[in-house]
């Protein structure tokens, strides 16, 4: 087998979205002196969020606009109606300052001296701008579900990403923590390989954190991802 890309999965498989989110709750809350479990909070709003945008297509709106608007659901459901807007939006914008997992950035240098990294994800160009640059994360692409108009695991946002990059599907190695994901990405005929990411849901298990037998690899983490590469396009 050989590869001449990898693309990856950038929300939880590369952005610890839970501690940056669960953080933001707490500064705020803290601020008004209220106190929640802003664990549980962070990862009912997660889901909620998910549940928005999953296998969208060509909606009036992206993810941005999708974490505002299940944030004041989640806010109404668990009385923090004295969040104000300016709260909210501080609690929103906190998913463009996001850091990456500390595993991640030096195998990338090495994957990307073998073959293009890009980051393939669901989440809006300007938000993978600004974690990028935050965390000195360079992509050869970025390449956005709000750009292709049809939302993972539509197997058209897959298409179009092998298009895009002038390669058969086969030729792309597809890297994430979530099943759904590889799972789709394989239906249309990529490389996959599941990278095990247990925090990212922090205390709380993954939802689906067994990989699917079918996947061509399963990493524990990034080094490893790094030294298969090198094997598949030495």
């Amino acid at each position: 087998m050989r590869i001449k890309a990898a693309t990856f999965d950038t929300g939880g498989t590369i952005l610890d979205w839970h501690s940056g989110i669960r953080d933001a709750f707490a500064e705020v809350g803290k601020a008004h002196g209220v106190q929640r479990d802003w664990a549980v909070l962070t990862n009912q709003y997660r889901r909620l969020s998910m549940k928005g945008i999953v296998g969208q297509s060509q909606p009036a709106f992206n993810m941005d606009d999708v974490h505002r608007t299940a944030l004041d659901e989640i806010c109404d459901a668990d009385g923090l109606s004295m969040f104000t807007a300016a709260d909210r939006s501080r609690i929103s914008s906190a998913w463009h300052r996001l850091s990456s997992w500390p595993d991640f950035a030096g195998p990338l240098k090495a994957i990307r001296a073998r073959v293009p990294a890009i980051s393939f994800t669901m989440l809006p160009m300007a938000l993978v701008v600004d974690v990028s640059r935050l965390n000195g994360v360079s992509w050869d692409a970025v390449i956005s579900c709000e750009a292709i108009g049809h939302y993972k695991p539509n197997p058209l946002a897959y298409q179009q990403a092998a298009k895009w990059l002038a390669m058969e599907p086969g030729e792309i190695l597809m890297v994430a923590c979530h099943n759904f994901d590889l799972n789709a990405a394989r239906a249309c005929g990529f490389k996959t390989a599941f990278i095990r990411r247990p925090q990212e849901w922090g205390s709380e298990s993954p939802p689906d954190p067994t990989p699917h037998p079918d996947c061509d690899f399963v990493f524990d983490g990034f080094e490893e991802l790094a030294r298969k590469v090198e094997s598949l396009t030495a």
